[in-house]
């Protein structure tokens, strides 16, 4: 059973090295791809630094426009090129927790999809902004009521997906280029059927550095979701 875990990074610096430690010694069978979006702080040349000390990590390095859908597709594209049994994206700040890498390649087995669901029972938020956590639900609702989804935490971005789902998007038809790409690719992989089970996570602060979300990205968000069910009226 290979394993890709793909983290797309910006700026993270303080958190990697301990993450990528974490993610290593819970499986042996499983790579860590490691996406950086040019980062400006050091990130970058910490990852090349890991890597020559540890073979199961790769690092691609983007240039180019910043964008987390950009950065996503190149990184869920690269991963595929290895033909792995199942690729797990996360973030990179520990906000999601190693600890359900497990969990998630156990639940996988009868599914298509494993999304790591802060809004199903036994789910959670531990230690975030009573603000953040509404912005987050109404994210959620709005996500849920443009594009018809089905998916009670549709903003999640710790997921697990068997190659054949990945396999059969079709990579250049995606319109997100930011953080809206998670929902974009929870919408097309609804339509095309596959099964999607949601497990429950705590999801925690990050241990260091700054959060990257601002009101300009989330309004750019809301008007993506309402391009993408456009393009498809």
């Amino acid at each position: 059973m290979k394993t890709v875990i793909f983290l797309p990074i910006y700026n993270e610096k303080e958190n990697i090295r301990p993450l990528v430690s974490e993610i290593l010694k819970l499986i042996p069978d499983l790579y860590i791809l490691a996406v950086d979006d040019s980062s400006d702080d050091g990130t970058a040349q910490l990852l090349d630094e890991i890597a020559k000390g540890e073979q199961r990590l790769r690092v691609v390095h983007r240039t180019g426009k910043r964008g987390r859908g950009i950065s996503g597709i190149e990184g869920f594209k690269r991963a595929l090129i290895e033909k792995p049994d199942y690729i797990i994206e996360m973030d990179a700040d520990f906000s999601h927790d190693p600890k359900y890498i497990p969990v998630f390649l156990r639940e996988i087995e009868d599914c298509d999809v494993v999304i790591g669901s802060r809004t199903v029972k036994g789910g959670g938020v531990f230690k975030r902004a009573y603000l953040r956590n509404y912005i987050s639900a109404f994210a959620q609702f709005f996500s849920r009521m443009v594009l018809g989804l089905k998916i009670s935490d549709a903003t999640s971005g710790f997921r697990c997906f068997r190659r054949r789902v990945l396999e059969s998007l079709d990579w250049g038809a995606m319109i997100s280029r930011g953080p809206a790409i998670v929902e974009e690719m929870n919408y097309r992989i609804q339509k095309k059927g596959f099964k999607i089970k949601e497990v429950p996570i705590v999801f925690g602060p990050r241990k260091s550095g700054r959060s990257k979300l601002n009101f300009l990205k989330l309004a750019a968000v809301f008007y993506t979701l309402i391009r993408i069910r456009m393009s498809d009226a």
